[in-house]
């Protein structure tokens, strides 16, 4: 148990808050940009860094946001030569997220050059009439044009995020930029249901009628995605997830997000950036939602934590059983016992026969899963879990 306790942790995620413009589905932590701050950022972010890299040697790194492909040249440079410095570079898989409106020859070449080598690109769609309707600063011609640069720059591991059940999207729009995804032979594709978040721009519409839900509609294009992914030769390994290459022991394909794998096996990982989330040997601590106050607190010498909680082990447990049966593969009973020091089979047997019986999950010898109709259904089935 002490060799675990003092081993480094693997993941570092790190948020960008910036954005050129809000979109209306985002609730995310996000501000329009302004010049000054993101270099007071930049410079906060350096310190926040140099406080964690003690215990940090990343084997996943992945930049998310926000938009964080906003940032400048000179920023970034900023960026990466800190965490050179601090010796976080070389990860297996070092990924940042991209607005196709903010890629540049330059950009890409600069990321390659510090060992970024992997690039997730913001699509949402490839209809103009809903990437307007998304408020979106991105039109399709920029998509291909970015995706273009970004493999002429020499990545050849690239996700493409789309979302469904947008607002007025018929089965017809989203069949047409399926198809076109997939002839865009990227490595990944990412897929999410848009959700209507309290505070944002489409749930204010939704709620003044300008649009109402089709959950059925929901339905059968999440069946399209799944059909025409796998089709494509694209394996899904989580509800909203796929990837190409082999699969391993662990029925993962080889190209999967390890950074994301992580978080579902319930892995350790820090988050540093305003509102970022870290979860180090079952301590979860939340950064100031804030990036002026962010800021000011580094400024000052100190993280800048908002809140810190420690899980007990039980809890910790059910929440790592939650998350990992997101993924197709489920929980092999072995695995689960190793990483949580709990069995699937006492603590949580009642939970299991309960999903086996509504037809959401399949029990075998060596491990708990959810079937193809439960994965729809992945929060509801997780929440069972929780303790």
């Amino acid at each position: 148990m002490m060799a675990s306790k003092t081993r480094k942790v693997a993941s570092l995620y790190v948020h960008v808050p910036f954005c050129a413009q809000k979109c209306a589905y985002c609730a995310f932590y996000s501000e329009a940009s302004s010049g000054e701050l993101v270099n007071r950022y930049v410079a906060a972010l350096a310190r926040e860094m140099e406080m964690v890299a003690p215990d940090l040697k990343p084997e996943t790194i992945f930049f998310g946001g926000g938009t964080p492909s906003l940032l400048n040249l000179r920023q970034w440079e900023k960026i990466l030569r800190a965490m050179e410095k601090l010796d976080l570079l070389g990860a297996a898989e070092f990924t940042i997220e991209c607005n196709p409106a903010t890629v540049s020859p330059d950009k890409a070449k600069l990321f390659r050059d510090f060992g970024v080598n992997r690039i997730s690109m913001g699509v949402q769609s490839l209809d103009e009439k809903l990437l307007d309707r998304l408020g979106r600063i991105h039109t399709r011609e920029m998509v291909f044009k970015s995706f273009d640069i970004l493999r002429r720059a020499g990545f050849d591991n690239l996700n493409l995020d789309l979302m469904f059940a947008i607002p007025t999207q018929t089965m017809e729009i989203w069949r047409a930029t399926l198809a076109e995804a997939v002839a865009m032979q990227s490595e990944h594709l990412s897929s999410y249901e848009v959700i209507y978040e309290d505070d944002t721009p489409l749930f204010q519409q939704l709620q003044a009628g300008e649009f109402s839900v089709d959950e059925n509609l929901a339905c059968e294009m999440y069946e399209e995605l799944v059909s025409r992914a796998t089709a494509a030769g694209f394996r899904q390994y989580e509800v909203a997830n796929f990837a190409r290459g082999a699969l391993n022991g662990e029925k993962i394909p080889a190209r999967a997000c390890k950074h994301n794998v992580n978080y579902w096996r319930g892995g350790s990982f820090y988050g540093l950036g305003p509102s970022a989330t870290s979860y180090v040997r079952g301590v979860r601590t939340k950064n100031w939602p804030n990036t002026q106050l962010y800021c000011e607190q580094l400024e000052k010498g100190n993280r800048a934590i908002e809140s810190t909680e420690e899980l007990s082990p039980l809890r910790r447990a059910g929440e790592t059983a939650a998350f990992g049966l997101r993924m197709n593969a489920g929980w092999p009973f072995g695995e689960f016992q190793r990483v949580t020091g709990f069995d699937l089979r006492r603590e949580w047997n009642e939970d299991m026969e309960q999903l086996a019986r509504r037809g959401w999950a399949a029990r075998d010898a060596d491990r708990f899963r959810l079937t193809p109709q439960g994965l729809r259904f992945a929060d509801s089935a997780a929440e069972l879990f929780l303790r």
